[in-house]
């Protein structure tokens, strides 16, 4: 998953087709999110396999969560200016708040609070049994399906403005939002921003929305660019990728990967690991197409309920092809680098993906700011 993410982070620009989405459908970057929060569902089935203390278990995960929070806000928030900007600093009226080690953060808690009380103490001798071990699991994912589905197709979303820039202190100009819907799925009246933007604020959201490089937004599209003569007053307005609403469908990834992780711990053989886990995904990825036949389209953005099924369904299968390759056909001293990887995934996170590396090679110049270590070597702005 890291590899997968480095490379969309820095070829996503220069190759747009393996870009995330600008709104429907699906690129290779659109994959990184829910395989990640797919693994770590896994890995919680394998680190609670032996509980002895609920409670300490408990704060341990209540305090990682904690740790990630505050690692997102941090790196995320708006507090490094970004690539180019040696300044730092965030105003508290427009700090992001959500990102996605908060994501990262709350999925992990919510799947963890699951794995830790929400099982029993029955044996697992068959396929029927497990599912009866970890029964009120799987009540919490149906349950988290449901709200997302009741919120994003129930909800009213009314008119709503915005100004451009956000910053209260500054006069700027104020655009109008028309909606007056209900169940709308398009980048300017769902559910799930008019969610964030009454909770959050929209101060605090992102501010360079991926639906500005739409056709609609963007002259350069599937790339940010100018926006064409007849752009809709939507396209410059503040919208979160990783926003509430869209977070509790994250969740349903972590939990369903979670259970993958339970075959892993409960059956020992490689034919019924395979088949348990093939047949699910399988399943997964069908489901995601009928629901996208059927109108419910497959978005990153929003996290859809087919972007979930189609997701994590090809998660299960990519790790039933890493498993026979890995742990079926010994192939393992080929993985060293991607395990070192796995193991050291937060902090390769923040090292490139949040640009600190740059950031800390940037500080170090010749005079004048711009005469920085990168561009010596052609990297970053020259001016």
């Amino acid at each position: 998953m890291m590899q997968l993410m480095i490379l969309v982070d820095n070829a996503g620009g220069i190759f747009p087709a393996i870009n995330h989405s600008p709104w429907n459908g699906l690129t290779l970057a659109d994959f990184v999110m829910p395989f990640f929060l797919f693994m770590v569902g896994v890995s919680l089935g394998l680190a609670y396999k032996n509980l002895t203390c609920r409670g300490a278990a408990s704060k341990k995960a209540m305090f990682r969560a904690l740790k990630l929070l505050t690692l997102g806000v941090f790196l995320q928030g708006g507090y490094f200016h970004g690539i180019n900007n040696l300044t730092y600093g965030v105003d508290m009226y427009q700090i992001r708040w959500m990102g996605i080690l908060q994501r990262i953060a709350i999925a992990y808690f919510l799947a963890a609070a699951c794995e830790i009380w929400l099982r029993s103490d029955d044996k697992v001798n068959s396929e029927l049994s497990m599912l009866k071990k970890y029964q009120k699991q799987w009540v919490v994912v149906l349950m988290l399906i449901a709200l997302y589905l009741l919120l994003l197709y129930g909800l009213y979303v009314p008119d709503w403005e915005y100004q451009i820039p956000i910053d209260a202190s500054s006069s700027g100009k104020i655009y109008t939002v028309k909606c007056g819907v209900r169940g709308d799925t398009g980048p300017a009246c769902n559910a799930v921003g008019m969610i964030d933007r009454n909770i959050l604020g929209i101060h605090h959201l992102y501010g360079r929305p991926i639906y500005a490089r739409t056709e609609q937004c963007s002259i350069n599209s599937p790339d940010y660019g100018p926006l064409p003569p007849d752009a809709p007053s939507w396209c410059q307005a503040p919208f979160d990728p990783e926003g509430l609403l869209s977070t509790v469908m994250a969740t349903v990834s972590c939990l369903i990967g979670l259970q993958y992780g339970h075959i892993i711990v409960h059956f020992k053989d490689h034919k019924t690991r395979l088949l348990q886990w093939l047949v699910p995904s399988c399943c997964l990825v069908a489901v995601a197409v009928i629901s996208a036949i059927c109108g419910m389209h497959i978005n990153k953005v929003l996290y859809s309920f087919s972007y979930m099924c189609f997701t994590t369904g090809a998660a299960g299968i990519l790790l039933a092809a890493i498993y026979v390759l890995v742990d079926v056909y010994e192939y393992g001293r080929f993985t060293s680098v991607l395990e070192w990887m796995g193991k050291h995934a937060l902090m390769i996170f923040i090292l490139v993906a949040c640009n600190i590396v740059p950031l800390i090679l940037q500080g170090f110049y010749w005079s004048q700011p711009h005469n920085n270590m990168l561009t010596s070597i052609g990297i970053g702005s020259q001016g």
